[in-house]
């Protein structure tokens, strides 16, 4: 479906140019924070997956969202990488479209996945008579995929559509590749309509996530304020879920909110930091808040650690 209908074969990103005087330190910083996420996250992963005994819901939804992690950020950071050592910041016509459709569908992923997690906690202290056949291992792993296809092909009809469009400008004033940069750059504004409904279609779609983590956490909060045991459970587990949930929630509320709404009145070194928060902060402190939290994923990590 992707018709040569743009005669643009490469955009330009501009969002570098205002870091000439300080690329190797930002260099050095960018490649440390690459390695944290990839060995924290492969870290966790491989810890649930080569113990039989954290093959429950709970952690096969956590080594999903660390994996994601790794999907998401293979995105941004080789090519975010290559750039800081290059004179010239371009990437092609089809390469800024796998781009976002990477990026747009591991952070709506991760909000699904944050979902899923956010139902197994209330049905594990709510409904703990029922979860064992609710949450079964195959039924986890069946919502897993359908949390990772669903956004993937979400995502995929607003890129299709992005790619149908005229565009009158090859520079895009950002870091990375983002579907409604791209659609602002096209000659006829009049053509973005379907492209605004389904974008306002997928944001609404993925505020209802929101809205199904809220439900949960309320019957959550009224459940175990009634139980010293529950009490425990909540904190064990759900607080590195509120954790994760908030710093997500808050990344991709500002870049949501950026990318929509740009306000000319902010920092342009702020802006661009604004747009890539979500595939630094988030991609990091999961992984290290379960790990730290969930004692028998940590217990487990010292006790390789010892092994070694």
């Amino acid at each position: 479906m992707m018709n040569n209908v743009s005669m643009i074969l490469v955009f330009f990103l501009s969002g570098l140019d205002e870091t000439r005087n300080y690329r190797s330190p930002l260099f050095f910083l960018t490649l440390m924070c690459y390695i944290v996420i990839v060995l924290a996250n492969v870290c966790v992963v491989l810890t649930i997956i080569l113990n039989n005994e954290l093959h429950e819901p709970m952690y096969i939804l956590l080594c999903a969202f660390c994996l994601n992690s790794l999907y998401g950020t293979v995105g941004f950071y080789p090519k975010f990488l290559w750039d800081l050592l290059s004179p010239v910041h371009v990437i092609s016509y089809s390469g800024c479209l796998l781009q976002a459709q990477v990026l747009y569908s591991f952070a709506c992923s991760d909000l699904s996945i944050l979902t899923l997690m956010a139902y197994d906690r209330y049905l594990a202290i709510c409904q703990p008579l029922k979860y064992h056949s609710l949450m079964s291992k195959q039924r986890v792993i069946t919502l897993v995929c359908f949390a990772w296809l669903t956004p993937f092909c979400i995502i995929a009809v607003n890129i299709i559509l992005a790619s149908q469009l005229k565009l009158c400008s090859p520079y895009l004033n950002r870091l990375i590749c983002l579907n409604w940069s791209i659609v602002m750059l096209a000659c006829f504004p009049a053509e973005t309509t379907a492209n605004s409904i389904v974008g306002n279609l997928t944001i609404i779609i993925y505020s209802l996530h929101a809205v199904v983590i809220g439900w949960s956490y309320l019957f959550l909060i009224k459940t175990c304020a009634g139980s010293i045991e529950n009490r425990k459970k909540f904190m064990q587990t759900c607080v590195p879920h509120l954790i994760s949930l908030f710093t997500f929630s808050a990344a991709l509320l500002f870049d949501v909110i950026y990318i929509r709404f740009e306000s000319k009145n902010l920092p342009q070194t702020l802006k661009y930091f604004v747009s890539i928060e979500f595939l630094i902060i988030p991609p990091i402190m999961n992984p290290l808040i379960y790990g730290f939290k969930l004692t028998r994923i940590r217990n487990k990590i010292v006790a390789t650690m010892k092994m070694k």
